[in-house]
């Protein structure tokens, strides 16, 4: 009982502390920007399946905890359910003054903006929390001139020597050894563009990292790049970058960038077979993300938040149906055919979407337990 305790408050309970937050976060865009546009609103829900507890506000919104608490919705008045699939017979109950104030009769661009506005407040969340962690405690940089490059590495054979000044690595500025050591190990074996400053002139040079297993130090071993290069840290090597809060805003919108930018190569090899499906994880590899985490600290804890709203407030503009990437779509079709698709096309759109997700859902699921 006190080790299932101790696993309960070390992993779980950070898990869904955060998920908690980027779900908050995510339907609260789509709540005020839908009450900003006269939306009628059901129900805002943080998890699925039977209410825990909630209240009714005074414009009838009823506010809950459900007990699944992988998610949550926004529903609105006459939708069939949190998936916002219009429920024919209820409509056909509503006067014309109440259908004023139903999602179905918005203008599309209402609805674009409703729908957007989910992901949106996810990349707003995570751009407020990153920028605030950068203001408030700076970035610690070592001197990112190279000491040593291994003979026969991919540095050496490219052509890096002894004495570089990194300057930056596939556009990413490189303001200390650190920042270098991390573009490369989320890069391997993908080409990176290296530039340096070599007695005060600027070089380039394309190399591909080696692929290394590494544990990390929960003793989770992982893919990383390598390219032979290293430094000696002294003392006078280490220093704290305090960036102004102007040129914050540029740092915090460079890691985004870069954020999304691992992301998608990382997706992209596994469709060009170089993907190592043991990465991909599921709710169990979050929650035990969220319990490692956990242990550094509270500021760890709010950066992997930060981190994870961003992937899933783009995720969520996917194409997919059932995603708000999904409904974006029928939208825009909307837009260039000038009415809304037929409502059998849009269900059969939801029935693929949600082969799509499940299969997915699945897949991480037995991923995380079995490999």
């Amino acid at each position: 009982m006190i080790a299932f305790a101790g696993w309960l408050l070390s992993y779980i309970v950070p898990f869904l502390a955060l998920l908690t937050v980027i779900v908050f976060v995510h339907e609260m865009g789509h709540y005020l920007v839908a009450r900003w546009n006269g939306v009628a609103i059901q129900t805002f829900s943080i998890g699925f399946g039977p209410e825990l507890f909630g209240r009714t506000d005074r414009h009838g919104t009823r506010w809950r905890v459900s007990m699944i608490p992988l998610g949550g919705y926004v529903r609105f008045v006459g939708d069939m359910n949190a998936a916002s699939v219009p429920d024919p017979q209820a409509l056909a109950t509503f006067s014309d003054e109440e259908r004023k104030s139903l999602f179905l009769f918005k203008s599309v661009w209402q609805r674009i903006a409703v729908v957007i506005a989910g992901p949106a407040a996810n990349i707003l969340f995570t751009f407020v929390v990153l920028y605030g962690l950068i203001v408030a405690y700076g970035q610690y940089v070592i001197t990112p001139v190279i000491d040593t490059v291994t003979d026969g590495s991919p540095a050496a054979l490219a052509g890096l020597e002894a004495g570089d000044r990194i300057v930056s690595v596939d556009g990413f500025a490189v303001r200390g050894f650190n920042d270098f050591q991390r573009l490369v190990a989320t890069s391997p074996d993908r080409q990176v563009h290296v530039v340096v400053d070599r007695n005060g002139s600027e070089l380039t040079f394309d190399l591909v990292p080696n692929v290394v297993e590494q544990a990390d130090r929960f003793g989770n071993m992982q893919r990383v790049g390598q390219v032979g290069v290293a430094k000696e840290v002294g003392p006078e090597d280490v220093s704290v970058f305090r960036p102004s809060p102007i040129e914050a805003i540029g740092m915090t919108a460079e890691e985004m960038v870069f954020i999304l930018d691992r992301t998608a190569a990382f997706i992209g090899d596994f469709f060009v077979g170089k993907g190592d499906v043991e990465q991909l994880g599921g709710p169990v590899k979050v929650a035990q993300v969220s319990g490692e985490v956990a242990s550094l600290g509270i500021v760890a804890l709010i950066n992997l938040a930060a981190l994870l709203s961003l992937n899933i407030g783009v995720f969520n503009l996917l194409p997919v149906p059932l995603l708000d990437g999904g409904h974006l779509l029928y939208y825009l079709f909307e837009v260039v055919l000038r009415r809304p698709l037929k409502p059998e096309t849009q269900e059969f759109g939801f029935r693929i979407g949600l082969m799509i997700i499940g299969s997915l859902m699945i897949f991480t699921l037995i991923n995380d337990l079995f490999f």
